[in-house]
């Protein structure tokens, strides 16, 4: 599989977000080629806004025992914020690729660049626009039908 293979499974999790109200983000953990994990944004069901999918996941990982994430591709469809870039800087995800960018809270580019400042310990490879129309617009079908 490919990376666009692998993000078109982080989008069926964001349309599985968007079905339940909840803001259309989804992402998937793979390792050595399987997904190992997939999720979508839940901060309505868990009344949590930290519950976004890229964390969920993470915390799967943690509580399975993986600590770090060396060998691991985590894959969003939206760019990841401060809270998750830094979640994936402490995880030390191998790599990270992303759909859309978020130009008001991205922390990969999109606003700043959290998972590539090289102030820190650790910087995951990072790869952008993968799907991005069909992430892009998933996004925007959502906000338009919420106003």
């Amino acid at each position: 599989m490919i990376d666009q293979d692998f993000m078109k499974i982080a989008l069926e999790e964001a349309k599985q977000a968007m079905l339940e109200d909840e803001i259309p983000v989804g992402a998937c953990l793979v390792h050595d080629g399987k997904v190992i994990f997939r999720d979508h944004n839940r901060t309505k069901q868990q009344r949590n806004p930290l519950a976004h999918a890229e964390k969920l996941i993470l915390d799967k990982a943690h509580e399975m025992g993986l600590k770090y994430l060396q060998d691991y591709i985590l894959y969003v469809t939206l760019e990841p914020c401060s809270m998750c870039a830094g979640s994936i800087i402490l995880s030390r995800v191998g790599r990270v690729v992303f759909g859309c960018s978020d130009p008001k809270s991205g922390a990969a580019g999109g606003v700043f660049n959290l998972l590539q400042d090289a102030n820190l310990n650790h910087n995951p490879q990072v790869k952008r626009g993968v799907l991005e129309d069909n992430c892009a617009l998933l996004l925007t079908d959502f906000f338009r039908n919420k106003r």
